[in-house]
């Protein structure tokens, strides 16, 4: 019984908290006819008004900043919807590149960090595939190319962590002061918009979380 409650509490801190942020940036995702411009608007705006050297796209792979190609991506919706999600959320991914102009050593490290483990990541799945087989005919070799494996998982997860404190950052010491002392807002509008800065930064927490768990559980079965 204790392990099915502890199983419960474990999916539960893993997916409510993307639930919450799905729930939180759909929630303040409508037109608002006050706005005088996009959340694209808003971003070339602050890229002007910081002098950042970077450029501004569309994207269908989720909001995000790419520091190799020094890049501030919106989603179509986030890009051409005047909404409060748009507006906060442009803020967060701007906040990212005036990290990137400011030298913050996670920032720089994250890139490097995340090639990496993309590769270790495919070397890990080979492994995780072939480990059953191996078991079965080459103990011993299985168990080599499991620990190959959770290898893997693991460099996922630092990646993941490392990630955490670079969009808090983005979204409190970056964002959220841009918002307040530009006056973009209105008074009513920052507690929202503290939300949904908030949501943006925890987008990677439940990745981090299961990344975290998936290497204990495979942990757990290697010291069997």
């Amino acid at each position: 019984m204790i392990w099915i409650v502890l199983l419960v509490i474990l999916i539960a801190v893993i997916f409510l908290p993307q639930f919450w942020v799905q729930r939180v940036l759909k929630k303040h995702s409508a037109e608002r006819t006050d706005f005088p411009g996009t959340g694209g608007e808003f971003a070339r705006h602050l890229i002007k008004q910081q002098d950042l050297n970077v450029k501004l796209e569309t994207t269908e792979q989720g909001d995000h900043y790419d520091p190799s190609t020094k890049t501030v991506r919106l989603s179509s919706e986030n890009f051409n919807g005047k909404s409060l999600t748009a507006v906060a959320t442009a803020a967060h991914e701007v906040g990212h590149a005036i990290q990137h102009q400011q030298g913050m050593a996670l920032l720089l490290l994250r890139t490097p960090l995340a090639k990496f483990a993309f590769y270790v990541e495919r070397i890990a799945q080979v492994a995780l595939l072939s480990t059953p087989v191996f078991l079965s005919f080459l103990p011993g070799v299985g168990r080599i190319s499991l620990i190959v494996a959770i290898v893997g998982m693991l460099a996922s997860t630092l990646v993941h962590f490392v990630t955490l404190p670079v969009e808090f950052n983005a979204s409190f010491s970056k964002a959220l002061p841009i918002l307040k002392n530009g006056q973009y807002l209105k008074n009513s509008d920052y507690q929202n918009a503290r939300k949904i800065l908030l949501a943006c930064a925890l987008t990677y927490v439940s990745a981090a979380l299961a990344s975290l768990l998936n290497v204990w559980r495979w942990l757990r079965f290697l010291r069997r």
